[in-house]
């Protein structure tokens, strides 16, 4: 926890003058049993009415200060609990947003929303008590004890002798529960990956009537949080009754002890009542020691969990400050694998061997291979969404780690497998590549997508909204849209990442045919498990398990490729193999 208080730097006056206000309305709180015991030894025993009313406005007095004490304190750590919670949930955001591919699969994405959200409101709700009360509870105990020894030695014994065994009631049940919070933030992980599943996946788990078993799944994780939760909170519940049992028995001996000593004079009624007062006030701060001690275990587990994700350093870093001065020579090809070989983090396998391969520019190239075959990771490496093992990839005879992030993927339009929309209108997510961009430059990407259709005949058009992962369109819609998105702004290279298989045969052809004819300067690589999308392309590159299986023309490779025939002859008749 202590390495995230950098983020309460900004609040050093709220974190100083908070717990200041809150130990001046504790000194009062410790003067009103004195205060009452006044009015009981003089001003009920002599029946001074002045006099108690006096002591009556003194008591008022000091609640109404004290009232003031704890709402600026409490006005302070507002301020820093919240302030530190959105600099530390800004942070942790911008930190994530580092990350590559290979940081985000390690934590996954539910796991990285609930640190993001639960955990650092735990870590805010902590900020707030820190503030609050982690100084006035052990201060209100030692000071009734203090304060109790000043009245009388003798009596204050009985406090000194209660003290050790709610001390050590504290520490079984703290020692038992701590454990079981720790456990709990892991089990809340485990609730959100299923809720996000079951949210993102309602239309496959409907399909295939498996709503009865994924209800039964996060039944078991939730039964198995609430089981947890029930048997931390049983253990915490003995608390207060045992605490409670103690300081009553030291009641009940302030009681008996102190009324043989009223009775010989050595002590006065008062001074009995300020007793039972300051034993009460101890209960009290005992209980909210406790439950610090438990708010701060879920804190710390949170903020275990965010130094987790805070300290993980991406593993693609941008080294490059400035523009890399990329000189262009007619004969450097666009993009350029150098014996390039690819695992994944933690596997003892490559998904990609030894790939030689140049794309020239201007070149349509289309890539085709078997699930599973290292399509989708080949291009990855690209934009350097992953890195290399081996080898070097270029682009424009410059290796991509030479290349800031932003010259590098503002040349880039890349349409990845899943057409993701964010919620907004069609022109908001048009311009995602280019924010200046203007109608024609949006109706000529639409155009080719083979979008204008049925945007146009949007009662909005360009200003129609789009729900939360573009919900409200099909997923053919969807496509063209991210495959438009990408064609705004005209970028050098564009990549199609298996963007057409919710398109039919005719859209699919008519795209096809509208990126040939309409961007003839653009390098466009098409990944697709169709042998028709590919199949007129200048190159095909044929990959089978990782490697090269094969490149050259649809004619050469059916000549020459045994992988690619295969496919082919899957797919296409006899008739439309040879065409």
């Amino acid at each position: 926890m202590f390495k995230l208080a950098r983020f309460l730097k900004p609040y050093k006056k709220q974190v100083i003058a908070g717990p200041i206000f809150k130990l001046i309305e504790a000194v009062f709180e410790l003067i009103v049993p004195l205060v009452m015991a006044n009015i009981i030894d003089i001003g009920v025993k002599n029946n001074d009415g002045p006099y108690i009313w006096r002591m009556g406005g003194l008591l008022l007095l000091l609640g109404v200060v004290g009232l003031c004490s704890t709402l600026v304190c409490q006005y302070f750590a507002s301020i820093a609990s919240q302030g530190f919670g959105t600099e530390l949930r800004n942070k942790l955001f911008r930190h994530i947003n580092t990350f590559s591919y290979a940081e985000v699969d390690k934590f996954g994405t539910p796991s990285l929303i609930t640190r993001l959200t639960n955990d650092v409101n735990q870590m805010q709700q902590a900020v707030a008590m820190l503030i609050r009360l982690v100084i006035r509870a052990p201060f209100l105990a030692a000071g009734a004890i203090v304060m109790a020894m000043l009245l009388d030695l003798k009596m204050s014994l009985i406090f000194l002798v209660a003290a050790p065994f709610l001390a050590g009631v504290i520490f079984l049940v703290m020692n038992r529960s701590i454990p079981f919070y720790r456990g709990i933030q892991k089990k809340l992980d485990r609730i959100s990956l299923i809720s996000r599943e079951n949210l993102s996946g309602a239309r496959v788990i409907r399909a295939f009537s498996k709503q009865e078993s994924e209800k039964e799944r996060f039944q078991q994780a939730s039964d198995d949080l609430s089981k947890t939760a029930i048997r931390v909170g049983k253990i915490s519940a003995l608390l207060n009754p045992a605490t409670t049992v103690i300081l009553n028995i030291a009641i009940i001996g302030i009681v008996w002890y102190g009324g043989r000593r009223v009775q010989i004079g050595d002590l006065s009624q008062g001074e009995i009542i300020a007793f039972v007062n300051y034993i009460n006030q101890i209960l009290l701060a005992m209980i909210v020691i406790a439950n610090l001690v438990v708010l701060f275990t879920k804190a710390s587990a949170s903020a275990a969990r965010i130094n987790e994700v805070l300290e993980t350093m991406p593993s693609i870093v941008e080294t490059a400050e400035k523009p890399v001065n990329v000189p262009l020579k007619a004969d450097t090809p666009k993009v350029e694998f150098q014996n390039v070989s690819f695992a994944y983090a933690g596997s003892d396998e490559y998904s990609l061997e030894d790939i030689q391969l140049q794309i020239r520019r201007g070149e349509t190239i289309g890539i085709i291979g078997g699930t599973g075959s290292g399509k989708s990771t080949l291009i990855n490496l690209i934009p350097r969404f992953y890195e290399a093992t081996k080898g070097a990839v270029l682009v424009d005879g410059v290796n991509v780690k030479e290349y800031p992030f932003e010259q590098l993927r503002t040349q880039i339009g890349l349409v990845p497998q899943k057409a993701t929309l964010f919620s907004g209108t069609i022109r908001e997510n048009l311009q995602w590549r280019k924010e200046n961009a203007t109608d024609e430059e949006i109706a000529r990407a639409l155009s080719i997508a083979q979008a204008s259709e049925f945007v146009d005949a949007l009662p909005e058009k360009y200003d129609a909204v789009i729900d939360q992962g573009g919900k409200n369109l099909s997923g053919g819609q969807k496509q063209r849209l991210t495959i438009a998105r990408a064609l705004v702004g005209e970028p050098e290279l564009l990549i199609l990442d298996d963007s057409a298989s919710a398109l039919d045969f005719a859209t699919d052809a008519a795209l096809r045919q509208a990126i040939r004819r309409e961007t003839k300067n653009m390098t466009v690589i098409l990944v697709s498990q169709r042998a028709s999308t590919i199949r007129n392309a200048n190159q095909i590159v044929v990959l089978d398990d990782g490697r090269v299986a094969g490149i050259g023309t649809h004619q050469q490779l059916m000549s020459t490729c045994e992988t690619y025939r295969e496919i082919c002859l899957s797919q296409l008749s006899s008739e439309e193999v040879g065409a």
